[in-house]
């Protein structure tokens, strides 16, 4: 096996799960910009946005599962979301986190780092 092909299920999801979470992020928060659009136009949209999220979350699953634990991945993915999140409030909502909601995160992010020590 070439060292890239070995490197691919360490790498891949990861990033795989930051451009799911964009368009995530987007479905589920984008729509706070377009308070006048109605909301049966919303939800459509972000039904049709989260449709491209599964194309890159359920393959980075699959891949990472060949060297993560399914928690290892979902605390992955729940740091990810929580960083997009962070980036996409400030950038988009105009909403920047304050810095109790920084620490909050980071506390989170501390917490999620433990699912990776092996006992």
């Amino acid at each position: 096996m070439s060292s890239s092909s070995s490197l691919a299920p360490w790498v891949l999801p990861p990033l795989l799960l930051v451009a799911s979470n964009l368009f995530m992020t987007f479905a589920w928060y984008g729509h706070l910009a377009y308070k006048s659009t109605a909301l049966w136009m919303v939800v459509l949209a972000s039904w049709g946005i989260a449709f491209f999220e599964y194309w890159l979350a359920v393959p980075a699953n699959r891949i990472g599962h060949e060297v993560y634990s399914a928690a290892q991945l979902k605390t992955m993915q729940e740091v990810i979301t929580l960083t997009v999140f962070a980036g996409f409030s400030a950038l988009w909502l105009k909403e920047p986190m304050s810095p109790s909601q920084l620490l909050g995160f980071a506390l989170i992010a501390c917490g999620a780092g433990l699912v990776f020590f092996k006992p």
